[in-house]
Formats: structure tokens, C-alpha cells, sequence
């Protein structure tokens, strides 16, 4: 929960875009865990991921970076886990081998061959050296593509959520993705029925909500993401 101007400010500080879904991720994790936190806006359209200053943060220049009194951690998985280590209330992984290891993969398949290929300067290269009727269409086939082996990944695991009846880390890396692909990508649903079924369960969650673009204090007024 990003706290205002008034509030006493706490130690964690989270450099965030509203529309970076891994951002979105962080937020969500933070949420979960009931942890407050400083909201430090980085506009990644205006190319403030690139100053020098946040460089100083994260090298490659990428948000989220989240700041633990001394600490300063880059990558929204690398985030998450370090989050379940120090705070344990809600655990964002089950004591389960096999569904942690699930949760894991799921959690990798969505940073890792899914979210690389609709990043903002990776549409940007596409439309400019390809052309911007492929644009679109590229970033679909490679969610179609990660959004299908999803749907089999999960099939044998999910319950109300994606690897059983409790929010996990799988679920804090799916939300985002699944609000990318079917709402800003225009995915068809009926295509990956459990994923959209996902995607519904998720929008009731008030941690879930809570983290949405539009709901960040550097959201335009008529964002409707």
C-alpha cells in the first residue's frame, strides 16, 4: 500500500510506472504482505528509467527498483522473493515442493518469454524497423504463445487460483500479464479459458486491485488500464 504526503514515511521505497506491469507485480507482492511503502514515480515514456540518477539504482535501467534501508534490488522476481524471505506473512511461495517449483516456473515463464517481448522499447524496434502493422501482431503471438503453455501448465495444479485455493507467486506474476494480454492486447479469452477464469478471480482481490495502473498516484486522470 503506497502511502500519501502526510503519512509518516516508511523505509521501503518503490521506484514505479503505473503502467509497468512489473511494477504492478511489486505491487501486488507488497500488498499481500500489508507493507507500506514510498512511491517514487520513474515516467518510463518520458525516458526517466535512462537518467542518470536511477541508473545509479538499476544499471540496465529498468523499474521496479524497491529500496530496503540499505538495501536497493532490481527485477520484479528477484524483488518478490527477496519480500518472502524478510517479511514471511503471507507467503508469496507454498511449503510444497512441487507446487512452489510450479509457482516458480509460471513466475519465470511470464518474466522471462512473455513480458520481454511486449516491453515498451521492444514495440518501439518493431514498428521501426519492421513496421508498425507488425507491431501489434508480434506482441500477440509471443502472449498467445506463453499464454498457451500456461493454460497447460496450470491445468493440473489450479484451484481457485492458479496453483490451488490460496494466492501465490504465480498468481502475483499472472495478474498483470493477464490484464496485458486480454485487455490491452485483445487476446481472445475463449481461447484460454482457464487463464481468463483466473483473470476474473483476480479483479476481486482487493491487493490485486489495489496495485492497478490507474489506481497509482502517477496514473492519468483517464487511465482506464
Amino acid at each position: 500500500m503506497a502511502s500519501g504526503s502526510g503519512e509518516e514515511q516508511p523505509k521501503l521505497k518503490l521506484y514505479s510506472d503505473f503502467n509497468s506491469s512489473c511494477s504492478f507485480r511489486v505491487r501486488i507482492a507488497l500488498n499481500l504482505k500489508g507493507l507500506k511503502y514510498e512511491y517514487k514515480t520513474v515516467n518510463i515514456w518520458k525516458g526517466e528509467q535512462h537518467s542518470p540518477e536511477f541508473l545509479k539504482l538499476n544499471p540496465i535501467g529498468y523499474v521496479p527498483v524497491l529500496v530496503d534501508g540499505d538495501i536497493v534490488l532490481a527485477d520484479s522476481l528477484a524483488i518478490s522473493l527477496y519480500l518472502d524471505e524478510k517479511y514471511p506473512q503471507n507467503p508469496l511461495l507454498p511449503s510444497d515442493l512441487q507446487r512452489k517449483a510450479i509457482n516458480l516456473q509460471a513466475a519465470n515463464i511470464v518474466s522471462s518469454s512473455i513480458q520481454p517481448f511486449q516491453n515498451l522499447g521492444i514495440q518501439k524496434y518493431i514498428a521501426e524497423k519492421v513496421g508498425q502493422d507488425e507491431q501489434l501482431p508480434f506482441v500477440q503471438s509471443h502472449i498467445g504463445k506463453g499464454f498457451a503453455a500456461l493454460e497447460k501448465l496450470l491445468k493440473d495444479y489450479a484451484g481457485k487460483y492458479a496453483t490451488g485455493d490460496e494466492v501465490f507467486l504465480a498468481d502475483v506474476f499472472l495478474a498483470p500479464q493477464l490484464l496485458n494480454g486480454f485487455d490491452w492486447f485483445n487476446l481472445d479469452k475463449s481461447e484460454f479459458p482457464l487463464l481468463a477464469r483466473l483473470h476474473e478471480e483476480y479483479n476481486q482481490i482487493p491487493a490485486f486491485q489495489d496495485a492497478r495502473p490507474e489506481k497509482q498516484p502517477d496514473a492519468p486522470t483517464q487511465s482506464t488500464a
